[in-house]
């Protein structure tokens, strides 16, 4: 069973609040005027019931002793509730409010002689009026109370969640990779104010971000650190492996090493991207010329195809870079045929192999990671990714629907 969709402005919480407020204010000030009303009404009916009832009370002695009655007394007056009248025949005492000539009017009715009624008539006009004018004052209080609430808890549910709001933001930033920033909610700041829960939340932001901006920097640090103490030995170590006489043995120790020196290059490289602080050399660049010239220096059988050529600037070095990591990549782990395209700003590549693994397409290139057995240690796509972000350019990874991986470079 679906559930009934909600306009996205129903969901956040200062509508919520305000709904729920103007929703206990009206309850209340329902409950309390209707209290008013009851309360109010039957002590004005009770004094105008007691004060005919005595009316009543007179007329029948006045009947009685064969006196004239007052004004407002008589046998069977027109105007008579008829049920008063029939309670009154029966030979009760009643009293019951009803029109008379057009104006409110309380009747008392008694027994009196051959099944007739002795009743009175009380001017109810003025306990009316009294009554209608305590309802419009109940609603016009009501009505301002509920006013000067709503805008009171609006006012305190937004400051509420416009900090909430800045502690999403600043997690939103803190996702995507900004460390540095913080929420720095001021109750957190002043330790002679107690914190509440939305402070509270915003510090256990804060110290989470310092924890692992902390952890990061160590671990940049420690992978730096491991890199360039690798260079000292591995530039001996080439060395070595270059007196060596010529043989399959000695081939495979050069090939490890060379390796293993492209391994410390590439951690040195991340290491570097990492501190975001790399600059950029710009030079006005041909897309297609340049294109083909990573292409060239691959030594790999990948067509180049220039649809619509573009002049861009950028930085030739690291775009090479970008562009060569990419077909290397397409001919280690994907199959042929592996093409280049350039449309504009836009350069394609595409192999026709298995596709990206899904790990990759969700959260992006991740260090040391492969799969299906394939070999390297995964930088490469790392570092296409963070030169990429240093040109400014906007690299996306997706599987092809008649097969292959297809990467997609956008330049600025």
């Amino acid at each position: 069973m679906r559930r009934l969709a909600l306009p996205h402005w129903a969901g956040t919480l200062a509508v919520k609040a305000a709904v729920f407020i103007t929703v206990m204010c009206c309850g209340l000030a329902a409950m309390l005027g209707v209290l008013v009303h009851v309360s109010v009404t039957n002590q004005t009916v009770g004094q105008a019931r007691k004060l005919a009832l005595t009316r009543l009370a007179d007329a029948t002695r006045a009947y009685q002793a064969g006196d004239t009655l007052l004004p407002g007394a008589g046998v069977d007056p027109p105007g008579l509730p008829h049920s008063l009248r029939a309670l009154a025949a029966a030979g009760d005492r009643g009293t019951m409010v009803s029109e008379h000539r057009g104006e409110p009017t309380m009747w008392a009715a008694g027994p009196a002689d051959r099944g007739r009624a002795l009743a009175v008539e009380v001017d109810y006009a003025q306990q009316a009026r009294t009554i209608e004018a305590l309802d419009q004052s109940i609603l016009w209080s009501s009505g301002l109370a509920i006013g000067v609430t709503l805008l009171v808890g609006a006012f305190a549910v937004t400051r509420v969640t416009r900090r909430l709001h800045t502690t999403a933001q600043v997690a939103r930033r803190i996702s995507a990779g900004d460390l540095d920033a913080r929420v720095g909610d001021p109750l957190t700041q002043d330790p002679t104010r107690p914190p509440d829960e939305v402070a509270a939340v915003a510090a256990a932001l804060d110290s989470m971000a310092a924890s692992l901006q902390g952890k990061l920097l160590s671990e940049q640090r420690f992978t730096a650190d491991v890199a360039h103490e690798l260079r000292t030995p591995l530039t001996g170590l080439h060395a070595a492996a270059e007196l060596l006489p010529p043989g399959r043995p000695t081939e495979l120790v050069r090939d490890r090493v060379a390796a293993l020196r492209t391994l410390t290059e590439d951690l040195l490289e991340i290491s570097r991207l990492d501190t975001g602080r790399e600059q950029l050399e710009l030079d006005t660049e041909e897309l297609g010329a340049l294109a083909t010239r990573v292409v060239r220096m691959s030594g790999t059988d990948t067509k180049v195809v220039v649809l619509r050529d573009a002049l861009v600037e950028t930085d030739r070095r690291r775009l090479e870079r970008v562009l060569g990591n990419l077909v290397a990549n397409a001919h280690k782990h994907g199959r042929g045929p592996v093409s280049v395209t350039v449309d504009g700003p836009v350069v394609t590549v595409r192999d026709h192999g298995d596709g990206y693994p899904d790990y990759l397409l969700e959260h992006g290139p991740q260090r040391f990671r492969t799969e299906g057995g394939a070999k390297g240690h995964g930088l490469g796509l790392t570092i296409a990714v963070g030169q990429a972000e240093v040109l400014g350019a906007r690299l996306e990874f997706v599987n092809a629907v008649d097969g292959g991986a297809v990467a997609v470079l956008t330049l600025a």
